[in-house]
């Protein structure tokens, strides 16, 4: 045998498995960037990567370095170079920019075909109105650890120029997400008098996740506490944390009490109006998600006891009969899910098709309503709802049904109308960072 074969043959024996993975590979990230724009997910909810082909090397170590890996497939290399092959769930750690060798990514707000809100800020977080500040998700930076450390940075500035105590609080904290609980735990190291105002409950966006979902975060240091070293765990385990350093700690939290005004006062204080009152306050920190208040049906019935407006634990419906209203991914994964645990589900939807969901998704409904565990009624909208019934109209047909729970997945109601009404200035931005 010719030399030249004994050392040809393996090489073209390791470029042929190399080419034939590589193949692979691209042929997996093009079906899964074909899923996301049939399904109509191509615009990311908040900060994501923007890659420059002519710059990209296509080695790869954008994607190694997405923490999203591999529970969610964010990006790809397709033919040789890095892309974004499932938009929506990128939810902006930047590890790929940091990680790309070439600095062929930039980190930017929305795109050419969609613009992002995002308020102006200073770099001490204040807005354009001198005593208010956003801190986290709501200024563009939703990642647990960036709104831990950004609620600290605000509260801190705040506490540098603090005027002198009048009556009231030094400081009103809107929102106990991460943003919120890091903002407060500051606030009690400083000694300020503040009150952080929850619509809800602790945890913010963390709340609301499914039970069991990973919750990825990086180690971040804090007052009172130290150095949090969380880097992957559960949403249970990271909620029970917080509500121990609620308690031990004994932060100043009111929950269930929504913010509905801001008004300036004389001397640059505040009025902070909610539902159940008025805070005086010499400033303001902004901590609310981007997500905004869900989106209610303005139906009879609807301020009943088993309407919700997110899924927090399938098995809690087992065996109940459950409808679920929304056409998006989290309704088809609430109904999915609570079928796969036993409940008995209907699926109401007001468009023809869910033409903004995942294939996966799609899937698993279909495969729950083969089975009968779950019916699915498009063109229909919720008329009433009752105590132990709810009406359906599908297409002018009233139809009442047995009913134990609803859950309602109908989008929320964005802050930008807010921010504007209360003076802040906001930017559009289209895929600029």
């Amino acid at each position: 045998m010719s030399p030249y074969l004994v050392y040809a043959l393996p090489l073209l024996a390791i470029w042929a498995i190399y080419w034939l993975r590589r193949s692979r590979r691209d042929s997996m990230n093009s079906a899964t960037l074909a899923e996301a724009r049939e399904a109509g997910l191509i615009e990311p909810a908040s900060l994501h990567p923007r890659i420059d082909p002519a710059r990209c090397l296509g080695c790869g170590a954008c994607v190694t370095a997405c923490p999203e890996q591999p529970a969610h497939q964010v990006l790809g290399l397709i033919d040789g170079k890095a892309h974004l092959v499932s938009p929506t769930d990128c939810i902006g750690h930047g590890a790929c920019k940091t990680a790309c060798p070439t600095d062929a990514i930039a980190l930017v707000f929305g795109s050419e075909t969609r613009g992002v809100t995002i308020p102006q800020l200073s770099t001490e977080f204040e807005t354009s109105v001198p005593g208010i500040f956003i801190a986290g998700e709501l200024g563009g930076m939703g990642l647990i650890r960036n709104a831990l450390t950004q609620g600290r940075q605000a509260v801190e500035a705040i506490h540098a120029r603090r005027r002198a105590a009048g009556a009231g609080y030094d400081l009103v904290i809107v929102g106990a997400g991460p943003a919120g609980f890091g903002a407060a735990i500051t606030a009690k190291s400083l000694g300020l008098r503040y009150v952080v105002l929850e619509q809800e409950s602790l945890g913010g966006a963390v709340f609301q996740y499914p039970r069991g979902k990973l919750v990825m975060t990086s180690p971040v240091e804090l007052p009172l506490i130290g150095r949090l070293r969380f880097t992957n765990t559960s949403k249970e385990s990271l909620l029970k944390f917080w509500q121990e350093t609620e308690r031990r700690l004994e932060l100043q939290c009111r929950y269930q009490e929504r913010v509905i005004g801001i008004d300036a006062v004389s001397g640059g204080a505040f009025r902070v109006r909610t539902q159940k009152g008025e805070h005086p306050a010499g400033a303001v920190l902004l901590a609310i998600g981007r997500r905004g208040t869900p989106r209610k049906l303005g139906v009879p019935g609807e301020d009943l006891p088993k309407v919700v407006y997110r899924l927090i634990d399938p098995e809690q419906y087992r065996g109940q009969r459950v409808l679920v209203v929304g056409g998006g991914d989290s309704a088809l994964e609430a109904a999915a899910s609570i079928a796969e645990a036993g409940g008995s589900v209907c699926l109401s939807y007001r468009g023809e098709a869910f033409g903004r969901a995942k294939a996966r998704n799609r899937e698993r409904v279909d495969r729950a309503a083969r089975d009968g565990s779950l019916e699915v009624s498009m063109s229909s909208q919720v008329r009433r709802i009752e105590a132990a019934s709810v009406t359906l109209d599908q297409r002018g047909a009233l139809r009442r049904m047995a009913n134990d729970a609803v859950i309602v997945n109908a989008g929320g109601e964005l802050p930008d109308e807010f921010l504007r009404h209360i003076g802040v200035a906001v930017d559009t931005k289209y895929g600029t960072a």
